[in-house]
């Protein structure tokens, strides 16, 4: 049974050599032909294809200048403000994946359930049912992700999986057995339909396309270490959590922590949405006060939206890399719009 798991891996490592190699990485081994090759594989045509190369070699040029190509790794990634800054936000989205308390459902539905009174085939049947939907509501993410934006997702669906564990927590109250059920099976539900298209698949795609190609590796690696250490956290925590608090006290915990994580996303998760490798480089490179700045901006701004009120919203800070008849030139800083 446990030998059966290894076939969708081993599908995945099958498939993984159908995908072109990182045109960055060729450029960086000076291998312009191979990376000009795998670019077309990527693009529509090939003049998109060459005009990318360009774009992306001339920033590479003006990206070595900058941190230089050699030096330990794990000190750029804190030293430098681009690094820093790609690290912070994926750090945020890593650990709200865990502590927006998805787990706690899909580890212990069945027993909490069992343990509220529910009957044994009743709780699995909840467990499933709670399973498959979490799987199905994954599925709009493959569209939603690149139109609404990485970032707004996450600032959607956080507030509206405060509210789902909410209602879970105090539906626990219900004295009536068959109400109960109703009302925490319906506040579980909903909250695997919000959770798969936002907290769901938004970490890992976002800490994988924040960090440069010289520091990705470690990035990516710190960023999954910080999942699974918050899930073993929470795995391991909850019994405790829910007996000294019980399931109400336990559910309005993670609750709490969801309006935590539209804050975290707020002031420090940048959006990536549309945005090549190269454009990452000014998004992350903007500094993290003036990105506090324009997040205290925006939230002002959802407040008067809020209240029916016709404004503009604020444009997010970029630091914009200029290339000018074919030769990278230093950043020039674009100030940011207030509203």
């Amino acid at each position: 049974m446990l030998g059966s798991t290894t076939v969708p891996a081993l599908i995945v490592c099958a498939l993984a050599f159908l995908c072109p190699e990182s045109p960055r990485h060729y450029m960086r081994k000076g291998k312009h032909m191979k990376a000009y090759q795998s670019m077309c594989k990527m693009r529509m045509t090939k003049v998109q294809a060459a005009r990318d190369l360009f774009y992306a070699n001339a920033l590479l040029e003006v990206e070595a200048r900058k941190v230089g190509n050699s030096g330990n790794k794990l000190a750029k990634l804190f030293k430098v403000r681009r690094n820093r800054n790609a690290m912070m936000a994926s750090e945020v989205v890593m650990f709200m994946q865990q502590f927006c308390g998805v787990n706690i459902i899909a580890y212990y539905s069945a027993e909490i359930f069992i343990h509220e009174g529910f009957s044994v085939p009743t709780s699995l049947a909840v467990s499933l049912g709670w399973g498959t939907l979490n799987w199905l509501g994954a599925i709009p993410a493959i569209f939603t992700i690149d139109k609404f934006g990485r970032r707004r997702l996450l600032l959607i669906t956080f507030p509206m999986m405060f509210a789902c564990l909410l209602w879970t927590s105090f539906s626990f109250y219900f004295p009536s057995r068959e109400v109960k059920i109703a009302c925490v099976t319906i506040g579980t539900y909903l909250f695997a339909i919000v959770y798969s298209p936002g907290a769901g698949p938004v970490p890992f795609t976002y800490s994988a396309e924040v960090y440069p190609l010289e520091v990705r590796s470690l990035g990516m690696s710190i960023a999954t270490a910080t999942t699974w250490f918050f899930n073993f956290v929470l795995a391991f925590t909850f019994p405790m959590l829910r007996k000294a608090f019980t399931s109400t006290g336990a559910f309005s915990w993670y609750a709490a922590w969801n309006l935590v994580g539209f804050f975290l996303t707020l002031f420090f998760v940048r959006e990536t949405k549309e945005k090549t490798l190269e454009e990452l480089d000014g998004v992350f490179d903007v500094p993290a006060k003036e990105f506090f700045k324009f997040g205290v901006a925006e939230l002002s701004y959802f407040g008067r939206r809020c209240l029916l009120m016709n404004v503009d919203p604020p444009t997010p800070p970029y630091r914009q890399l200029v290339v000018s008849d074919g030769q990278p030139m230093d950043e020039v800083a674009v100030p940011s719009s207030k509203a």
